[in-house]
């Protein structure tokens, strides 16, 4: 009875070892299947203010096990009551999110996006490999990240998981190299939307006025998806281009990226300048003191900028917002000047205030074109604006200024 027994157990282990294995030993927890793919998506910019640079997005798909989910490194909580203090700071924490394929495209449909997959030439394990590499990120004590436009962001982070899962196995190559600094770059995705362009610009300090190499200008999701085209990956010893397929999944008629550029904050400011000098020059002809309350609105929102400038350098973590040349025209300072004007605008410290100031907006102006960061050509006319105040307070307050001084 034992022997039977023990006979008819080693028949069975025999036929279990010598059956071919199931679907289920062929996947199993976080395998992918053979038929199996895994893509970059790219979404294109938007009309929504936080779209106007696009998205990237990984794709992964396994029909075998009735997977299609879209990793998205691009979510943030805008619901957050301190979101915009975390901005400002530079404390934004951004995650890592997954969902339906099928529902993102529905989004990105009532959004007007176009959105293009480059399927990427990878090898089951190396599918597998990017996938549990995804799936452990995503997990809830995992996903958050420390957000960083220009050098941590949905893009740079697509970027980095497959280094860190194929590690020698990937090379990116050295296109797209467009020799655009930061700035630039950006200035691509702002031309129809020019207020954002002033506020880049005089946010970003110098470090944004330098080149960007072709591995950092993947943080702008069409450059990555320039730089996947050019990628090579290695699989099974057998080098090759790590795109195999490009389609677009989704197209508006009529899309336009960019729109015709739009330049009235540069009509505005110098529309600005045009009351200013002739609110000035009225003035000047009817012998008149300078307008405390007036001039008290235009110093004091100017201190405010620089203000708001000092804060991005010295305070806030963010390292592309130093070295801010548009201190040199907005001084924090001008908002105790604002207050001086009104309580005590006959004081001769203020007059020599507003001389180094209507000297250093001068030097400012002749030099503007020149300068080793990109200013903004909207800010000229205010910089002169600043400079004609400044010069009147200075010199023509009386006819005995010049000597008071």
């Amino acid at each position: 009875m034992v022997r039977s027994c023990a006979g008819l157990l080693g028949i069975l282990l025999l036929v279990l070892m010598s059956a071919p294995p199931c679907a289920t030993a062929q996947t199993g927890p976080g395998r992918l299947s053979a038929d199996s793919r895994i893509s970059l998506i790219t979404i294109l910019p938007g009309d929504p203010v936080h779209t106007f640079a696009g998205h990237s997005a990984i794709r992964v798909y396994d029909p075998e096990q009735g997977i299609d989910r879209l990793y998205n490194y691009g979510t943030f909580n805008f619901n957050d009551p301190l979101f915009i203090p975390k901005f400002l700071y530079g404390h934004l924490r951004y995650f890592l999110s997954v969902s339906r394929y099928s529902r993102a495209l529905e989004v990105y449909e009532e959004q007007q996006r176009p959105v293009i997959e480059q399927r990427l030439n990878l090898t089951p394990q190396q599918r597998t490999e990017l996938y549990r590499f995804l799936r452990t990120n995503a997990q809830s004590n995992n996903r958050y990240y420390q957000y960083d436009f220009f050098f941590d962001n949905c893009s740079t982070r697509i970027r980095d998981a497959l280094r860190r899962t194929l590690g020698d196995d990937i090379s990116f190559g050295d296109h797209p190299n467009p020799n655009l600094s930061f700035r630039h770059l950006l200035d691509e995705y702002v031309e129809r939307r020019p207020a954002l362009d002033v506020g880049f610009d005089v946010a970003l300090g110098l470090p944004a006025d330098r080149e960007a190499t072709p591995n950092e200008v993947m943080f702008l999701p069409e450059y990555l998806m320039q730089a996947f085209d050019d990628a090579r990956v290695t699989g099974n010893g057998i080098p090759r281009s790590l795109v195999t397929r490009t389609d677009t999944v989704q197209w508006v008629e009529g899309y336009h990226a960019s729109e015709s550029n739009t330049t009235w904050p540069t009509t505005l400011a110098w529309s600005f300048f045009g009351l200013i000098v002739l609110w000035t020059g009225g003035q000047a002809l009817m012998g008149r003191a300078p307008s405390g309350r007036g001039d008290a609105v235009l110093f004091a929102s100017v201190g405010t900028v620089g203000l708001l400038l000092c804060f991005l350098w010295f305070i806030s973590t963010y390292s592309v917002t130093t070295y801010n040349l548009n201190l040199l025209w907005a001084w924090p300072t001008h908002l105790i000047a604002a207050r001086q004007v009104v309580r005590r605008p006959t004081s001769k410290g203020l007059r020599y205030y507003f001389l180094a100031t209507a000297l250093t907006a001068l030097v400012l102006a002749v030099g503007w074109p020149y300068w080793p960061q990109d200013l903004h050509w909207a800010l000229f006319p205010v910089t002169l604006a600043v400079g004609v105040r400044s010069a009147w307070w200075a010199f023509v307050t009386s006819p005995r200024s010049i000597f008071l001084l």
